[in-house]
């Protein structure tokens, strides 16, 4: 038990076997995961994007979780029904491989299901790269699952948002090969939050004059990037970002080979997972599928907002 959870919960590690994609044998590894709600309720999976933990909702008083307003007593995820398992994202190292898959999370994931004792989630609700994995681990494990719920996640990347991606990995990169790792990791934050968020969200917060400081000038915008490249530093390696990064544009999914019964969530304003990608989902899916259009000014960031 958790101190402090307002229901019993389980913040643990347990090992289960898999076999990587791009590995050639199958690996034993460790699987951080939080499972906690209504004793004896169906379980629900809930994994976020690249930088979301296990930490769905709080465990102690310090730190909020990621998705705290929707995961709790009578919120959209209702603890006093369900169960939430949440797991950390696994990172190549742990694979003994050099690049890990969405198919090596969700295979994961259903290993530790087979731990825990639970053959079959009531749903698996996943957002960004959580999206991907559940669509890997429907595609993968059928019969684990009655319905996903899906945001801001499609069967495969698109090709711009790969892009982007790519850049944000090469300064990476070049910061570990200058020695530089910290300000570059703070850099590929900083652009990747600009692919994050809406322009209608920029244009009426940081339309403002820029100010003389320090030999240049500074534009409205900056000490927000700074900001939160720098809080991004004090939580996260820089090798973890380039894996689950570049884990994001290895996904594909046929969704032809998913059965379950979907909700897929998109928002107008997210230029990562555009909505003709999300329309293309819900045509091929094999099982009953609905898109939810959602208008939010956040971006791909709506899902948190």
């Amino acid at each position: 038990p958790i101190s402090g959870a307002v229901f019993p919960a389980q913040r643990a590690t347990r090992r289960v076997g898999l076999r990587p994609a791009y590995g050639q044998a199958r690996v034993e590894v460790d699987v951080d995961y939080l499972w906690l709600g209504a004793p004896d309720a169906p379980t629900v999976v809930v994994q976020g994007g690249i930088s979301a933990g296990r930490d769905v909702v709080s465990v102690d008083a310090d730190r909020p979780g990621w998705w705290q307003a929707l995961v709790g007593a009578g919120a959209a995820i209702d603890l006093s029904r369900l169960r939430v398992l949440s797991v950390e994202w696994l990172v190549p190292a742990a694979l003994g491989t050099t690049s890990i898959s969405s198919t090596d999370q969700a295979d994961a994931i259903a290993a530790l299901l087979d731990e825990l004792g639970i053959s079959r989630v009531r749903a698996f609700v996943g957002s960004s790269y959580g999206a991907m994995v559940g669509l890997a681990f429907a595609a993968r494990h059928a019969q684990r699952v009655d319905r996903l719920v899906l945001l801001a996640g499609a069967h495969r990347p698109h090709p711009l948002s790969t892009a982007q991606r790519s850049v944000q990995r090469g300064i990476v990169r070049l910061g570990l090969d200058s020695g530089r790792v910290d300000e570059a990791l703070a850099l590929a934050r900083q652009l990747a939050i600009t692919t994050y968020r809406g322009s209608a969200e920029f244009g009426r917060r940081f339309a403002g004059a820029p100010e003389w400081r320090g030999e240049r000038f500074h534009f409205p915008v900056e000490d927000y990037l700074e900001h939160q490249g720098q809080r991004f530093v004090e939580r996260f390696d820089a090798r973890r970002f380039l894996a689950l990064s570049e884990s994001i544009d290895l996904h594909d999914v046929a969704p032809e080979a998913v059965s379950a019964r979907t909700t897929l969530i998109g928002f107008p304003s997210d230029r990562l997972v555009p909505l003709a990608d999300l329309c293309e989902l819900q045509r091929r899916l094999r099982g009953a599928a609905t898109l939810e259009v959602v208008e939010s000014p956040y971006g791909h960031d709506a899902f948190l907002k």
